[in-house]
């Protein structure tokens, strides 16, 4: 056991974040030599199933987040729509910078803005942010993946700013028509604090070397960079056709860590949508049968 130096609270041996807090831990107590690109902000996650994430600023901290991702923030934060990934990175570099980082997003199907909250008080303030379907949200520090991180177009929540949001092309061409995500991810670069977003329960599985893991290709979230990504034709032809898992499966191999979750969005509006479809007519409707006012407990 340990106790954090921010608020006191003590710590399990090994965790990376304070549970109070959100303070990242430092190895030993001490703060290194290494200056950080990125603002050092402290978090708290809360709910279980359905989670939001509220991030502390100190004085004159910044987080960057996709425009809409904000649920409240207190009256001294001051909200700003910059062009491109608001990292900061593209400063001195002039227009051309800035278009080719708000193109970069451009491509991965995000928009070409994004909105920073800066903190412009004199204490502490914080701000919040919500993903817009149920699931959790995952916080990583870079420093802990080597500085990068690759992850699906739709998952990014928001990041400290200094963090970079750019673009991995798929090298290979079955990955790219097959994989699930395209021949486009989102790739994360930086030394901050980043928050991923991902449907229904998420689960971090450590590779060894060599090591393969097969899964549907939307239950992917992440990836480090020495993570091998591929796809396999699932089997033949009856398995693909009436198996009901697709036509291929994404195989990783490791050494690396990759992220997963148990219910990907488009499986979500898949069942939402066939579901949909069959109450909206025949003799299996909820609604054709009992009518909306016997379905609330109405006579009429």
């Amino acid at each position: 056991m340990g106790v954090c130096g921010n608020c006191g609270e003590q710590i399990q041996e090994g965790a990376k974040f304070c549970p109070s807090c959100g303070k990242p831990v430092q190895p030993g107590g001490g703060q290194g030599t290494r200056m950080k690109r990125a603002d050092e902000v402290e978090f708290k996650i809360y709910g279980e199933d359905l989670q939001f994430v509220e991030i502390m600023l100190d004085p004159g901290e910044t987080v960057v987040a996709e425009a809409g991702a904000m649920m409240y923030m207190d009256s001294a934060i001051e909200m700003d729509t910059v062009f491109g990934d608001g990292s900061g990175r593209d400063q001195g570099k002039g227009i051309m910078g800035k278009l080719v980082s708000a193109g970069k997003r451009a491509i991965t199907g995000e928009s070409l803005f994004m909105t920073t909250f800066t903190n412009r008080g004199h204490e502490k303030k914080c701000v919040s942010f919500a993903a817009p379907y149920p699931g959790c949200v995952i916080p990583i520090d870079l420093t802990d993946v080597g500085g990068m991180l690759i992850c699906q177009k739709d998952s990014f929540l928001c990041a400290a700013k200094g963090v970079s949001i750019g673009i991995a092309f798929q090298k290979k061409i079955g990955v790219g028509l097959f994989g699930g995500e395209g021949f486009i991810m989102q790739k994360l670069e930086g030394d901050g604090l980043v928050f991923m977003h991902a449907g229904g329960a998420i689960i971090k599985k450590e590779l060894a070397a060599g090591e393969t893991l097969k899964l549907d290709t939307g239950c992917l979230v992440a990836l480090t960079k020495t993570v091998n990504y591929d796809v396999q034709f699932s089997g033949d032809i009856k398995t693909a056709l009436f198996g009901g898992e697709g036509l291929v499966l994404a195989t990783l191999t490791g050494p690396g860590t990759v992220w997963l979750q148990s219910l990907p969005f488009s499986r979500m509006a898949d069942r939402i949508i066939t579901a949909g479809k069959k109450g909206g007519k025949g003799e299996g409707s909820l609604l054709g049968n009992a009518g909306i006012g016997n379905l609330f407990g109405g006579d009429n």
